[in-house]
């Protein structure tokens, strides 16, 4: 059985790219798993996480923030899929990967803030 969170596309997405970030990083070396891996994996986890829990904290008011938290795990996630590429971690193949994941979650995660508690008339 699915709960509310798994039926969301946003969620969807937001799973899809911290897997494929996993996939990257589990073939990094150490120092650099260590250091940003731990870090991009973490916060991309943190995208999914945060919409679930929002989900469940039973007010729009709550839901909202949450999903917010998300929008800022995903800017950090950015962050460091940017340093990443700046350090040579990201192959050409993994960032054409990467890219549209990310260029498509952000947006889309804006319209799922801005749609919470619209449909009851509250903001």
């Amino acid at each position: 059985m699915k709960t509310n969170f798994e039926k969301l596309r946003i969620y969807k997405l937001a799973e899809d790219l911290a897997d494929l970030i996993w996939n990257v990083v589990v073939h990094w070396d150490r120092f650099a798993k260590e250091t940003v891996g731990r870090q991009i994996v973490h916060v991309a986890d943190s995208v999914g996480a945060n919409i679930a829990e929002g989900t469940g904290r039973g007010s729009f008011q709550d839901n909202k923030r949450f999903a917010k938290m998300a929008r800022g795990s995903l800017n950090e996630t950015q962050h460091f899929l940017r340093r990443a590429f700046r350090r040579n971690l990201l192959t050409a193949t993994d960032v054409k990967k990467l890219k549209p994941l990310v260029d498509n979650l952000a947006p889309q995660l804006n319209s799922y803030i801005n749609s919470i508690g619209a449909a009851a008339g509250t903001d």
